[in-house]
């Protein structure tokens, strides 16, 4: 019986988290990056470079669902280039296998004025080129779901945090780092908003559960977010109380930001993301909480845990 589910970028933090996430379901787990590694003693490894056509083509033939957790260089001229592109070759590769499709996306094309408490069914209205661009990828998807051509689903996280994050999570790299060196965090526009963060662990354990459930499919989903989210200053504070060190900090404006960039290459795009850091960023994830009896990992339990992992 076929049940081969590949992951497209599986080396990141998504990917790794959802690999592990998949053994419950599968033994035919074929992990594809341009370097990918084993997770699972089973899985199969597939080298692609994920810009290329035919390579992706490939990468995808005979699975019964396929999961797009890549992270290309978060850099928009990389974005612009690559991203409509790639997703068209997947739609058009998933339709030609009969593959599910399964796209990890964030929340880049919310309308800006209604953060505090995005859900499903929040407007589409992206404020930077980034969210445009995720946007149209969205669309391209659901509009193929509509046309009954394919059978996908939407799977949205807020900004992330989790153990063995390298480069990807600004939490890590603005926070958890430089607490951890004696440095002054960093927190960009205002540290008296909320700011909702998933944690990686939950993300993958729900995206094989979104994957793997049948009537899941064709629709957007949030996934599990804690509720209740610290502001800027309290995720600082605790971070810092359970690293015992002070919790030194810095608001960094937008020209901070800049001089950030020289030395944390994520810092370098933020200056137009920087809208999601002066109000309130409350991710509500209850629909995926209700229908799967699902509770997120709370904030505290999730710093614990990195700092275990991580910093000791």
């Amino acid at each position: 019986m076929n049940n081969l589910q590949t992951v497209l970028g599986s080396g990141g933090a998504i990917g790794i988290a959802l690999a592990t996430a998949l053994k419950q379901y599968t033994n035919q787990i074929r992990l594809v990056s341009r370097n990918p590694k084993k997770v699972n003693e089973t899985d199969v490894l597939f080298s692609a470079d994920l810009t290329n056509k035919n390579e992706v083509i490939n990468a995808i033939k005979g699975s019964k669902i396929v999961y797009i957790t890549v992270g290309f260089p978060y850099r928009y001229k990389v974005w612009d280039t690559t991203w409509v592109k790639f997703i068209t070759t997947v739609i058009e590769a998933c339709i030609a296998s009969n593959s599910k499709l399964f796209f990890f996306d964030n929340m880049y094309m919310y309308d800006s004025n209604y953060l505090n408490g995005m859900n499903e069914e929040t407007p589409i209205h992206p404020s930077s080129k980034k969210g445009k661009i995720r946007a149209e990828v969205a669309n391209l998807i659901l509009n193929k779901v509509n046309e009954g051509k394919l059978q996908a689903l939407i799977a949205r996280s807020a900004d992330f945090y989790g153990p063995n994050i390298q480069n990807t999570s600004l939490l890590t790299e603005t926070v958890f780092k430089p607490l951890h060196i004696g440095k002054k965090a960093n927190w960009m526009g205002s540290v008296n908003f909320k700011h909702s963060f998933t944690y990686t662990p939950d993300a993958g354990k729900a995206t094989a559960l979104l994957g793997n459930t049948e009537d899941a499919y064709n629709q957007v989903w949030h996934l599990p977010t804690a509720a209740n989210p610290f502001t800027g200053k309290v995720w600082i504070e605790t971070i810092a109380k359970e690293m015992e060190v002070k919790p030194k900090y810095q608001v960094a404006s937008k020209f901070l930001v800049k001089i950030l960039g020289l030395f944390i290459p994520l810092m370098r795009e933020m200056p137009e993301m920087m809208y999601q850091y002066n109000r309130d960023y409350v991710f509500d994830s209850s629909k995926f909480e209700k229908h799967f009896n699902f509770k997120p990992t709370p904030y505290l339990q999730g710093i614990k845990e990195i700092i275990k992992n991580d910093y000791k």
